[in-house]
């Protein structure tokens, strides 16, 4: 590696570092300075004193910060490409590079190089690290421990034909209060509809599918006196009539649809892997509309977008000969907020599934950006 690539990468890294911690850090700031109140008495809880509150910080922003980076990565990436290349226009060390008979394309090559580390970085939080943390994102101060209820959203089990509602959610232990699963007319023999106190989500074992143990049923009334209710070769709603391993108030709905998916809302789609999203959406239980789709076509085109937004600004910058590094990051911002603009706007446009279809809503951008990041990059050889 060529002295003037260490010397670009430095400057690359101490910028991108700064940038990141700066905006991160204020981020941070604000948002625990309006939940403070919440924070200390968890602090309280962990024992008290600045070990307990930094504890507990620490927690809490720890996978905040990862989806926070997950947003701003392409444009930190930028920023410092940015400062880099307007430092060395500032004193005059672009200049002397440049009469020396060095291209372009030569000097930035190692920007381009980190900008792919940024982006692989990137892709590497968004795939294992952030599907890790999905249950913290999902909670915010006021129900960081997962205690209060949050409520609802009634989602059908497509593969059971079974609406799945109830009254909250209580992350901490998993558990529905009050449920109230509507069965379909075919089960109306058994019953319209099964309530309980509460519904507990238990994983897949080998002796049992993943589904709901309700626990004291109300609804039907004599549930033990009730036999289990198969569709085909399956079965669908568990009785203590025949199955040992229930409780006389209790019984079991097999299912699908797992507790995040139901408690999480958006953060499930917006913390999962790729890999987790293309199984939800070959579940038969799980009915996702359009904004999965996109979801996942953006997933797989948002490295490639990345690159052209990096391209992009580079190009601006080195066209400009702006030796005011402020003016310069001003010019490369507004690209920067027009690029985000289109990518975002269009992608809502496909969540709705009605003017454009999901895939032609996620790959519009790159039709849109790739060929003006090419461009952009021509005028790094002239």
């Amino acid at each position: 590696m060529a002295i003037m690539d260490r010397y670009l990468l430095w400057r690359f890294l101490k910028i991108f570092v700064i940038s990141s911690g700066s905006l991160i850090g204020l981020y941070i700031l604000v948002d625990a300075f309006k939940d403070l109140e919440e924070f200390l008495g968890y602090a309280r809880e962990e024992g008290g004193g600045t070990a307990g509150l930094f504890s507990v910080l620490g927690a809490y922003y720890g996978p905040r910060t990862l989806a926070l980076f997950d947003r701003i990565s392409p444009l930190l990436a930028v920023i410092a490409a940015i400062f880099s290349i307007t430092l060395m226009q500032r004193s005059n060390e672009l200049t002397a590079i440049l009469a020396a008979g060095v291209a372009k394309a030569r000097v930035v090559r190692p920007l381009i190089v980190a900008a792919l580390l940024v982006s692989a970085l990137a892709v590497a939080n968004r795939e294992f690290l952030l599907p890790r943390f999905q249950d913290a994102l999902s909670r915010n101060a006021q129900n960081w421990k997962g205690r209060q209820g949050q409520p609802l959203n009634p989602r059908w089990d497509a593969r059971t034909d079974i609406l799945i509602d109830g009254q909250f959610t209580f992350a901490a232990q998993q558990r529905i209060s009050s449920p109230r699963f509507a069965l379909p007319k075919s089960y109306r023999a058994f019953s319209r509809e099964l309530t309980a106190e509460n519904a507990y989500y238990k994983p897949p074992t080998a002796e049992r599918p993943g589904g709901y143990l309700l626990q004291d049923v109300e609804q039907p009334a004599k549930i033990r006196t009730l036999p289990s209710v198969t569709s085909g070769n399956q079965t669908i709603i568990y009785t203590p009539f025949d199955t040992p391993w229930l409780e006389p108030d209790q019984c079991f709905l097999a299912s699908n649809v797992d507790f995040e998916q139901i408690a999480a809302g958006k953060a499930w789609r917006q913390y999962s892997s790729t890999a987790s999203l293309l199984t939800a959406i070959r579940n038969p239980s799980l009915n996702y509309g359009a904004d999965v789709k996109v979801a996942i076509h953006s997933r797989i085109l948002r490295p490639i977008l990345d690159m052209s937004l990096f391209f992009i600004g580079l190009g601006i910058v080195l066209t400009r000969h702006e030796r005011n590094m402020f003016l310069a990051a001003g010019q490369c911002l507004v690209a920067v907020a027009i690029f985000f603009i289109v990518v975002w706007g269009l992608e809502a446009i496909g969540n709705t599934g009605t003017l454009m279809s999901p895939a032609f809503a996620a790959w519009a951008p790159l039709m849109i950006w790739v060929p003006t990041a090419v461009l952009s990059s021509q005028r790094l050889y002239q």
